[in-house]
This record gives structure tokens, sequence and C-alpha cells, in this order.
């Protein structure tokens, strides 16, 4: 598959070792989540193990966040992960073996819980619509409920983040062009003036300009190339097809085509779309989709943890 710029998943870890943004995303996140369960100390300091087991099947998501939280809140235990980020998970399989102070691993349970689970069904939801895609590729949106850490688990199982935040691309939305619109104006002059005024040292590799019908995907589309001629650069722009259906985007496709637009762009469709659509938007001709389907309103895998005794 062609590479695309929606796979920001390079700025959130290189190798094994988090990013600065990735780190710093995890640890608000974290010291929220205990904060807010206002866990007291916890009883006894007996030493026991603790494991993590799965009562569903799913893809794990959230090793780096929880081992994160581990080295921080629970200094004094050790864990062991017998389940790898990304791998497939049984049903009554053990994920993660912690051993230390039981104070410590019930002060951090609920929250460890929560992450491990929520993020693993994101996963879990992604790879099964990755599995269902064919040639296209699937990117979530910026409609998320956890951040970063939610972008992390769409990568995770499959997908592609997208923008990790508003101002890590540009995107040029239907709001931005009605707000530029002066006196005499209307909406196609807005799109050619915004697309015009684009800092194309800063923002040539990824922008994203939302077209709602043909007409403006045709505009941006001239607009944008004839200011890369002139730049004497050959970057593609990404045209996001706002609630265009994969019907009215096949005939964007054609349409640009035709003009020999077409390889200036990078084709998305987005809105409305389902998993039982993908087969129609895999035909329709665009390079990927984006959904927050993915991500929002997803069922956590169900994990629980189970304290054994002693040494």
């Amino acid at each position: 598959m062609t590479t695309l710029p929606h796979d920001r998943s390079g700025l959130l870890i290189d190798g094994k070792v988090p990013s600065e943004i990735f780190s710093q995303s995890m640890d608000r996140w974290i010291e929220t989540m205990l904060a807010d369960d206002v866990s007291e100390e916890g009883r006894g300091n007996n030493f026991v193990k603790a494991k993590l087991m799965a009562k569903e099947k799913g893809v794990i998501c959230g090793q780096i966040v929880i081992s994160r939280m581990l080295d921080k809140h629970a200094p004094n235990c050790s864990y062991d992960w017998k389940i790898n980020e990304g791998e497939l998970v049984k049903e009554n399989e053990y994920i993660l073996q912690i051993s230390g102070i039981s104070s410590e691993i019930l002060k951090v349970e609920r929250v460890m819980l929560n992450l491990l689970g929520r993020l693993s069904g994101i996963s879990t939801t992604t790879s099964e619509w990755v599995s269902e895609s064919n040639d296209i590729q699937l990117a979530c949106t910026r409609k998320t409920e956890w951040g970063i850490l939610d972008k992390w688990a769409v990568h995770v199982g499959g997908g592609l983040t997208h923008r990790l935040f508003r101002s890590d691309a540009l995107m040029l939305k239907e709001n931005d062009f009605a707000s530029a619109i002066e006196s005499g104006e209307d909406i196609n002059d807005a799109i050619k003036k915004l697309i015009l005024e684009i800092d194309l040292e800063k923002n040539s590799k990824f922008t994203v300009i939302e077209v709602q019908n043909i007409n403006e995907a045709i505009l941006a589309a001239e607009t944008w190339s004839e200011k890369q001629r002139k730049n004497s650069t050959t970057d593609s722009v990404v045209l996001l097809l706002d609630n265009m259906g994969p019907m009215n985007a096949e005939i964007v496709v054609t349409e640009l085509e035709k003009l020999d637009l077409r390889k200036w762009c990078i084709l998305e469709g987005s809105g409305g779309i389902t998993k039982d659509s993908i087969s129609e938007w895999s035909s329709s001709g665009v390079d990927l989709i984006s959904t927050s389907a993915m991500n929002r309103g997803i069922k956590p895998i169900d994990i629980s943890l189970i304290i054994e005794g002693g040494k």
C-alpha cells in the first residue's frame, strides 16, 4: 500500500521508546485518572502476585502506558508481560503478571484495568475494520475521547492515526472558508484565496482541504496544482470528501483524472462511514477513508485482575 501522510505513528514512538509528545500525553492521563480515583493507601503490605486475565479475545493495547504507570506509581513491584502490544489474546489467557506489595497493586488496579480494557477495545475494533478494508486504508479522526491514547490504539490495531493534534498538519474546513468570505465573494473565492495563502515551506507535505461537492474538489485541486508548479514542487494535497458518499467520490476521481489533476491529490472519504460501506468505498477509487467509529463508543475488552497468595 502507498505510504500516506496520515500515518503519524513515527511521531509517537521511535523503536520502543515513546516520544516526548506521547510520554507527556500518557503522564497527563495517568495522573488525572489516579487523582480522580481518589485511592487511599491500601491495607496491608503483604507480598502478592497478581495476574491480569482476558475474559474475552481481543488485540491487546496499552502495554507501554501500563508499564509507565507501574514504574512510577508501583515502584516496588516487578511485572512480566505475557502478551506483547498488538498481539491477539485468547479468552482466559493471562496478559500480565505483577509481583509486589499488595497496597501498591490495589492502588492502581482500577485505572490499570480501565486503560488496558479501553485501549484494547479500540485496537480490537480497528483490527476488525482493517480486516474488511481490502485495498483501502483506514484512518481515525480528531474526534477522540482520550486524544493521543486513542490514536495509539488505532495504530496498534492497524489503522492510521491521521493528525495527532490541531497543529500537527494544516486543515482547511468549511468554517475556515466561511470565515474568510469578504464582501462580494462566495465560497469558491474563499477556497481559492486560502489555498493560495498556504505556506508551502511549512505545509506542503501534509495539508488537508475539506470539500463538499465535485466543483469544490476540482477548484481545490486546480489551485493547489498551480501553486505547486509555481513553487517547483510536486507534493499532493489531501482532499477530504466530506459526506459525499462513495458514488460521488467515484465521480470526483473520474473528473480529476480527465483534467489530469488526480496525481496532485490524495483523496480521503469521510462522513457517515460504516463497516458495511467499506466495500463500496474500496471500489470508489479514493486512497483512504476516515472515521471516528473505530475509537468512539467502543466496548472495552473485559479484563480482570486476580490476586494470588504470597511468596
